[in-house]
């Protein structure tokens, strides 16, 4: 059995709170690691947190401004050459483009650095596999995640969510919700089968738990909708007559709908609500207005009509809640459309796993020291498109 291969036995048979002693025995033993360190990265995106069994942990690392940040955040591996001529390398660990955090090896030499870099890549990503299967059965990662304590609304949102950010052939995503550790009612919400993505985009309404209640029926009504098969406006639909069966027009959620065809970039699209999309293409950003239906679950039976819209390769699509849009500064000035523009076009060089967070610092600095009073979220989506698809005639993606 070869140095990989021990490796990766040894991660798919530890127990699942054991995954960071099982990959610092085997890389001190195949490897001769002098040291192995497991960082999740934080709700906010700010710092990444040690992964450890109290009394015994290590302070969190900037994301913006460490080592294990530039990995992170370039999704590269990173070298760290140390005063006494070993060698940290800082190894990123993520699944299918979800950013999960750093695994961040020392090494004896500069030779033994470059002699492993390459397989200590793919054991992080086997130990990006093995996190997200072990968090069925224990909090430990998740409770690596936290700076603060969430509230029981914000812990209920974030296990609704799918991921924060994920990568195929033909698009990258990702999300980011504000703030992360109080959260209420917006969401978002993809599916992807081999030729179509699915993407939500929701707007909550009220506050605390009976925001995270009303949004996770209306998810979950969409989602089981989705799963039978249904079309996109029949789904807006039974979702919108679950949410009415439950409050009789008392609450009610915006939603934007979208179902991508990967070949052709056409899509289906259903407006039931407040959430916006940008869209940047060719270095121009302009807002991209649906005919507006009434929120899932104002009114009994309401009919949903699907719309029609063309995504091309290169596309660049922002969506944001009203948390984002209607945040006022402290002279009562809303964000609103201009600031919006500009911020998309300041992120455009980004990658679109960078947008989300880059956009919501914007927002903060607009917002200036005042607490935010409602949930600001924002999603990213980069399309490249099928290549040889009709949406890519050329053919050279």
């Amino acid at each position: 059995m070869n140095r990989f291969e021990a490796a990766e036995r040894a991660l798919r048979t530890a127990a699942p709170h054991e995954l960071l002693d099982a990959v610092r025995a085997v890389l001190a033993e195949r490897y001769g690691a002098r040291s192995v360190e497991l960082f999740m990265a934080d709700y906010g995106l700010t710092v990444l947190q040690p992964v450890s069994v109290l009394p015994h942990t290590l302070d969190p690392v900037s994301v913006h401004n460490s080592p294990a940040g530039r990995a992170f955040g370039s999704q590269r591996p990173y070298r760290e050459d140390l005063p006494d001529g070993q060698v940290r390398l800082h190894l990123p660990v993520s699944v299918r483009g979800d950013r999960l955090g750093v695994l961040t090896v020392t090494l004896a030499t500069a030779d033994e650095a470059h002699r492993y870099e390459s397989e200590l890549v793919e054991i992080a990503d086997v130990l990006g596999h093995e996190v997200l299967v072990a968090e069925r059965d224990t909090d430990l990662y998740l409770q690596a995640r936290r700076k603060d304590r969430l509230t029981l609304a914000a812990e209920m949102q974030w296990q609704l969510l799918p991921g924060r950010s994920c990568s195929r052939p033909e698009y990258d995503l990702a999300a980011q919700l504000e703030p992360a550790y109080a959260i209420f009612g917006d969401n978002f919400d993809w599916s992807a089968t081999a030729d179509h993505l699915s993407l939500y985009v929701t707007n909550g309404m009220g506050e605390g738990i009976e925001a995270s209640l009303l949004t996770n029926l209306a998810i979950n009504a969409l989602r089981n909708a989705r799963r039978a098969g249904i079309p996109i406006a029949d789904q807006a639909a039974l979702a919108d007559q679950a949410v009415y069966a439950h409050y009789q027009g008392r609450c009610y959620l915006s939603v934007l709908m979208f179902d991508f065809d990967l070949s052709t970039g056409r899509a289906s699209v259903v407006d039931a609500g407040s959430p916006q999309l940008l869209r940047l293409r060719e270095g121009t950003v302009e807002r991209v207005d649906f005919d507006a239906q009434l929120p899932l679950g104002m009114f009994e039976e309401t009919d949903y009509v699907a719309q029609d819209f063309q995504v091309e390769p290169g596309d660049r699509l922002v969506f944001v809640s009203d948390g984002v849009h209607t945040v006022a500064s402290p002279r009562g000035e809303a964000y609103g459309d201009a600031a919006l523009t500009r911020a998309v076009h300041a992120t455009r060089l980004l990658p679109a796993a960078e947008v989300p967070r880059a956009i919501l610092r914007e927002l903060t600095g607009h917002r200036g020291e005042a607490l935010a009073d409602d949930d600001a979220l924002v999603v990213c989506l980069d399309w490249r498109g099928r290549p040889g698809g009709d949406g890519d005639p050329t053919g050279r993606l």
